[in-house]
C-alpha cells in the first residue's frame, strides 16, 4: 500500500514541498513543474523517492497493524464485544490513535526526504553553501549537526498532523465505502469504489492538516541551515512576513496528489489483505 501510494503521488508531493518552503519562488504548480523539469529532467521529480518509500511503507505498515489493536481498544471503551463492527465515528478515532505510532517511524524519513527535495532551492536562496543530493549525505549531515535525535526536527508538528489528520483520513474513507456499500457489506466493494473512498480520505486529510504540514516543511528543510524556531515561532513569522495564504503554498499539487496517491494506497491495501486472507484460510 504504502508503495503504491508512493509511485503514485511522488511528483506532485515534490512540487508540493518546494512550494511550501520557497513560495516566492514559484507562481503555481505548473511554474513549478517546469522548472523542475528543465532543472533535473523527469528524475527531478522523483528527488528523495527512497527515502519516501522507507516513510510510507514503515508509516503504512505500523499504521494499519495499530489501527487494528486501536479498534479493539475502542471497543473496550465503547464496551463491546470484540467482533462487533464500529461506526465510522469510531473507526476514524482508532485511526487518529494509531497515527500516533506511525508518526514515530514517518518524521525521520520524512526529514531526509523534504531535504532532498529541497536541496536546489536552499542552495540558490544562499541558505546553504553547497549540498550533496544523496539519501547518505543528508543522513550524514543530521548526524554530524544534531546528533540521532536531530532525525525528529519537527516531531511536534508531524504528530500535531497525523492525529487529527487521520481521524478525518480514515472517518472519510470509511464512510465513503459505507456509502458506496448501501447496505451491502464493505468488504463486497469493488475497485472503483475503493479508489474513489481512498481519494476521498485522502482528500479530507490534507483539507484539515495542511497549514500544519506547511509549518512542518518549513521547519524541516529550513534547519539545515542552523538553528530553526519551533513550531509556533516558525507559524507566526510565516503569517507575519508572508499573510495567512503561504501557510497554502502548494495546495493544489497536494489535493491532486492525495487523491491520486490514497486512491492507490487503499485499492493495494485492501486487494493484498484479501490476498493474504485467502492465504491463512487455506
Amino acid at each position: 500500500g504504502g508503495t503504491a501510494c508512493v509511485l503514485a503521488g511522488q511528483p506532485l508531493d515534490t512540487v508540493k514541498v518546494k512550494m511550501q518552503t520557497f513560495p516566492d519562488m514559484y507562481k503555481g504548480i505548473v511554474d513549478c513543474s517546469v522548472k523542475i523539469y528543465k532543472q533535473a529532467g523527469f528524475r527531478g521529480f522523483y528527488k528523495g523517492t527512497t527515502p519516501a518509500l522507507v516513510a510510507n511503507i514503515a508509516e503504512n505498515s505500523v499504521l494499519f497493524m495499530c489501527y487494528g489493536f486501536c479498534q479493539q481498544l475502542v471497543r473496550k471503551i465503547v464496551g463491546v464485544d470484540r467482533k462487533t463492527r464500529l461506526s465510522d465515528l469510531q473507526n476514524a478515532a482508532a485511526g487518529s490513535f494509531a497515527s500516533g505510532f506511525a508518526a514515530l517511524v514517518l518524521c525521520p524519513t520524512e526529514l531526509v526526504k523534504c531535504r532532498l527535495q529541497a536541496m536546489h532551492e536552499m542552495q540558490l536562496s544562499g541558505k546553504i553553501v553547497q549540498g550533496q543530493n544523496t539519501v547518505w549525505s543528508v543522513v550524514r549531515g543530521i548526524i554530524q549537526r544534531d546528533g540521532p535525535l536531530g532525525f525528529y526536527r519537527g516531531l511536534p508538528s508531524t504528530l500535531l498532523r497525523e492525529v487529527p489528520g487521520y481521524f478525518f483520513f480514515f472517518g472519510g474513507y470509511e464512510l465513503s465505502r459505507t456509502f458506496f456499500a448501501s447496505g451491502r457489506p464493505k468488504e463486497e466493494l469493488g475497485p472503483i469504489p475503493l479508489l474513489l473512498s481512498g481519494g476521498f480520505g485522502g482528500s479530507c486529510l490534507w483539507i484539515a492538516v495542511y497549514p500544519v504540514d506547511c509549518v512542518k516543511s518549513r521547519i524541516q528543510v529550513l534547519s539545515m541551515a542552523g538553528k530553526q524556531t519551533g513550531f509556533m515561532g516558525t507559524f507566526a513569522t510565516i503569517v507575519k512576513t508572508e499573510g495567512v495564504l503561504a501557510l497554502y503554498s502548494g495546495l493544489k499539487p497536494t489535493m491532486i496528489r492525495a487523491f491520486l496517491a490514497n486512491a492507490a494506497l487503499f485499492l493495494a491495501y485492501e486487494y493484498s489483505r484479501k490476498l493474504m486472507m485467502r492465504q491463512v484460510d487455506t
